[in-house]
């Protein structure tokens, strides 16, 4: 079977894809693929995603150059997520951190802090547009 024929696709067709740092393990993003995103990421070996908000496909790093290159691909035991490990360029999130998990909840103060640094000011590539 081929890895598209081995997932569940929900009933809007698309599937959970987590994208995780080859280098360092660190998730960077969870997005969404329908079919012709799995089979242009397996094409090209470059993450393509369906962005809900657009109602379209697109190849992660459009806008920004940022792309993620795969280098390994794993589904869960029920075919209903894929894992893909990559090699990011430069950021994975709109927001210019290096993971789109760059904050974390301090049950002490109850807040979200911010745990690493910023890589890239998006203002400069969005114009404040969350196109990533």
């Amino acid at each position: 079977m081929s890895l598209i024929e081995d997932l569940k696709f929900n009933e809007k067709g698309l599937v959970p894809a987590i994208i995780v740092d080859n280098a360092d393990g660190r998730v960077l993003t969870l997005c969404y693929m329908n079919k012709g995103a799995v089979t242009k990421t397996l094409e090209t070996g470059l993450i393509h995603v369906f962005r809900r908000s657009q109602n379209r496909l697109m190849i992660k790093g459009e806008t920004s150059g940022h792309t993620q290159s795969v280098k390994e691909i794993s589904i869960d035991c029920e075919g209903n997520s894929v894992l893909f490990k990559v090699e990011q360029k430069v950021a994975a999130c709109h927001a210019g951190y290096r993971s789109c998990y760059y904050r974390r909840y301090n049950p002490d103060t109850q807040a979200l802090e911010i745990r690493e640094p910023r890589v890239f000011d998006p203002k400069s590539i969005y114009s404040g547009n969350k196109e990533e």
